[in-house]
This record gives C-alpha cells, structure tokens and sequence, in this order.
C-alpha cells in the first residue's frame, strides 16, 4: 500500500453496529487499515503456527461462500485470464 493511499484512509469513521451501510464502509477501512504493509510485516512474525491457519481458514472460508471461482481468480488472484 503507498502512502497516498494511506491519507484517503480515515479510522475515525469506523463505526460498527449502526446500520448497514456504516457497517460495510467501516470494515472496507478496518481492513485496509489491517493490510498496511508496515503493521503486517510487524504482526505477522507475532503470530504463533496456529494463529496462521486459523486466520487462512477463516479468510479462505470467507472467500469460497461469497466469491464464485472466476471472481476469485480476477478479484483475490488478479488473474483475468484463468479458464477452469
């Protein structure tokens, strides 16, 4: 992530729990928030072996109930040209 997209991003505006749309613009900020690059290579050697499958668990479960395969070959992968 570059830092001028760091400066669009504004924590103060996640709200969680007053209504939907609050709700879907506050996890959109929380995880780019959550993949910065700096905080990532500082958290993830944190995590023990186990909270690492865990989260690729639940991030990929996540992934299989809500994108079909050429969705997540385009949008995750960012392969366009995948033919299953």
């Amino acid at each position: 992530m570059n830092k001028e997209a760091d400066q669009d991003i504004d924590f103060q505006e996640i709200c969680f729990g007053l209504n939907r749309e609050t709700d879907e613009r506050s996890l959109a900020i929380f995880l780019q928030l959550f993949s910065k690059d700096e905080l990532l290579q500082t958290l993830i050697p944190r995590f023990g072996d186990d909270e690492i499958i865990q989260l690729v668990d639940q991030l990929t479960t996540v992934l299989r109930n809500h994108l079909q395969e050429d969705e997540y070959h385009e949008l995750f992968l960012g392969d366009p040209d995948h033919h299953h």
